[in-house]
């Protein structure tokens, strides 16, 4: 649900503005775990969601799992980045149980020599796809997104890795008055977009204005309605 992301480069005078503690937005959430409940269009919870972010020697660690609650059907998706430098990939861990189905894999980034590596568990096979400069998954793209707004900057259009490669664009969509839980915030609007080979949406992420630029709300439509991830602490 998070980890797909977009939409048009807001122009310069549209960008959120830096402040004096954005340098410190790395260390903030350096240490970090966050609780989401993800929600149906009608506001009742369909389960929750887990952050977590953790740096230590130049390396980054990042993890999203998502646990929904459906009558027989259980849905559990798993996902892990390692990155280095500019939140640049290095591992990418992504796992999911669908009901009956379940599915394991792992793709390594290689900077030396612009291959990335993708393993799937079970026999699934393995490819390989070319990139360059840094590459980087989608959990590492949203906390790379975190850092340039916390910077007063809006990320240029790249390509981002989630399995396939997909175009991300992010665009600034104004400071915005929101309420999550029983709190009110003053948020700034993000609007996101990606185009992959198979598939393509649009959909809006609020951040908080504190350093770390938290993730507060996440809106994602779909054919039965807007579904959502909410802070819950």
């Amino acid at each position: 649900m998070v980890v797909a992301l977009l939409l048009l480069l807001a122009a310069p005078a549209d960008r959120p503005a830096a402040n004096a503690t954005a340098a410190a937005a790395p260390a903030l959430f350096a240490s970090e775990s966050l609780l989401y409940t993800l929600n149906w269009p009608t506001g009742l919870s369909l389960g929750e969601g887990r952050m977590r972010a953790t740096h230590d020697g130049g390396e980054w660690r990042f993890e999203l799992g998502l646990d929904a609650s459906l009558p027989g059907f259980e849905i559990t998706d798993s996902f892990r980045s390692t990155a280095a430098g500019e939140f640049c990939s290095t591992e990418f861990v992504k796992q999911s149980v669908h009901g009956p189905r379940r599915a394991s894999e792992t793709t390594t980034y290689d900077s030396e020599t612009g291959i990335a590596t993708r393993e799937t568990a079970n026999g699934g096979g393995k490819s390989e796809m070319r990139f360059s400069g840094c590459a980087r998954d989608a959990l590492a793209y949203l906390y790379f997104l975190r850092h340039e707004l916390a910077h007063g900057r809006i990320p240029a259009p790249q390509t981002v890795y989630f399995g396939a490669p997909y175009t991300v664009k992010v665009g600034y969509g104004g400071e915005q008055s929101i309420r999550v839980g029983d709190k009110p915030y003053t948020a700034d609007r993000v609007i996101a977009s990606f185009k992959g080979p198979a598939s393509s949406s649009t959909f809006e992420m609020f951040f908080a204005r504190d350093a770390a630029r938290t993730l507060l709300l996440v809106r994602v439509p779909f054919s039965l309605g807007t579904f959502s991830m909410e802070l819950a602490r």
